[in-house]
C-alpha cells in the first residue's frame, strides 16, 4: 500500500500537507459552529458531558485497580517510570462493563459519524492516571504518526475522545495542543526499535517532532489556523475533549498535590482499518491497536446519561 506519510526516516524531511478532509460527515451531536471550530483548531471542549455521579463511579473503579496489587502486572497496564503506580490502563473498554457501555454512548457515536462519515470501531482505549507529585508528562507527538508507523493506520480518519474524570488545570499536568497542527504531518527521524511500545508508553523518544517544526506550527504555518501558539484546555471533571488524530499534543509533569485522571477512546473509520506497519518490523499488541475491529453502528448506541 502506498505510504503518503513517510516517517521514522534517516534524514530530515519537510512537513507534508494533510491529504484527507478533517470532517467527513454532516449533522449530528455537534452543532455546525462546533464542527467549524473543531475543523479549524483540531480539537474541541464540551463542558458538563458527564455529571459528577458518573465520573465518581469511574474514579471508584480506578481506585480499585490501583489497590489491586496484581492488576499492575497485567500487560495492558503501564506503570509510571520508577514507580509502582498505574500510568495507563489500555483496552479499558474490554476490562470493564461500565467503560464498554460508555464507548457506545449515543452522543459519542453520533459525533463519531459526523467526524468520520462512517461506522467506527474502537482503535484504542485507555485510562490515564497522572498521580499527584510524581506523575510524568508526555512528549510532543501526533497520535497518527505512531498509529501509522507502528500500527499501520493508512489515513487520517480517526479521532480521540478524552473525558476528564478530575479537574484538568494548568498546575496538574493537563494536555497541551497546537491549534491547526492537524493540517500538517511532521515526519520524524530514527528507526523504530523492536518492541518500542515497552518504553515509549513511559517515555517517548522515537516519533517526536523536531523543534523547528514545533516552532513553525506554533507560530501559525498558514492562514487557516485561528490562534497560533499552544492551547491548554483547563476544564472541570465531566468535560469532554475531542481531538483529531494528527493534532500535536503533549503534557507536563504533575508536581501538584492533585491527580489528573482522564479516560480516552479512539474511534477509527471501519474503512480505515490497520494494514502492516509503515515503519516498524511488526504490529503492536491487540490491546494497543485493534486489528480485528467490530463496527459500532447506530443500533449499538446506548444512552448512558444526560449531561
Amino acid at each position: 500500500m502506498q505510504d503518503f506519510y513517510p516517517t521514522r526516516t534517516s534524514s530530515p524531511q519537510p512537513m507534508i500537507k494533510r491529504r484527507e478532509p478533517i470532517i467527513h460527515g454532516g449533522a449530528g451531536f455537534l452543532s455546525q459552529q462546533q464542527l467549524q471550530r473543531y475543523e479549524r483548531d483540531g480539537f474541541l471542549v464540551i463542558e458538563d458531558f458527564l455529571p459528577p455521579s458518573e465520573t465518581q463511579q469511574f474514579l471508584r473503579d480506578l481506585d480499585a485497580y490501583q489497590q489491586d496489587s496484581t492488576f499492575i502486572q497485567r500487560p495492558e497496564v503501564i506503570a509510571e517510570p520508577n514507580e509502582q503506580s498505574i500510568r495507563s490502563i489500555f483496552a479499558i473498554h474490554t476490562l470493564s462493563e461500565r467503560f464498554k457501555t460508555l464507548v457506545r454512548d449515543q452522543r459519542l457515536l453520533s459525533l463519531a459519524r459526523q467526524i468520520t462519515g462512517d461506522d467506527v470501531y474502537v482503535h484504542q482505549s485507555r485510562l490515564n492516571d497522572k498521580p499527584a507529585f510524581v506523575g510524568k508528562g508526555f512528549n510532543w507527538h501526533s497520535d497518527f504518526e505512531t498509529w501509522h508507523a507502528e500500527d499501520g493506520m493508512p489515513a487520517m480518519r480517526a479521532f480521540s475522545v478524552s473525558i476528564m474524570l478530575t479537574d484538568n488545570q494548568p498546575h496538574n499536568g493537563p494536555l497541551m495542543l497546537i491549534p491547526g497542527s492537524h493540517r500538517w504531518f511532521v515526519p520524524t527521524m530514527g528507526k523504530t526499535p523492536a518492541n518500542n511500545w515497552q518504553t515509549s508508553l513511559k517515555n517517548q523518544q522515537i516519533g517526536v517532532p523536531d523543534a523547528e517544526s514545533l516552532r513553525e506550527l506554533t507560530a501559525g504555518v498558514d492562514s487557516e489556523q485561528a490562534v497560533p501558539g499552544v492551547h491548554v484546555p483547563s476544564s472541570k471533571a465531566g468535560s469532554l475533549l475531542i481531538f483529531d488524530c494528527n493534532v500535536l499534543h503533549a503534557s507536563s509533569d504533575n508536581l501538584s498535590p492533585w491527580p489528573r485522571r482522564n479516560l480516552f477512546f479512539v474511534y477509527n473509520s471501519i474503512h480505515n482499518r490497520l494494514q502492516a506497519p509503515f515503519a516498524a518490523d511488526r504490529p503492536r499488541p491487540e490491546y494497543l491497536a485493534t486489528r480485528e475491529p467490530v463496527a459500532l453502528r447506530a443500533a449499538d448506541a446506548r444512552s448512558v446519561t444526560k449531561a
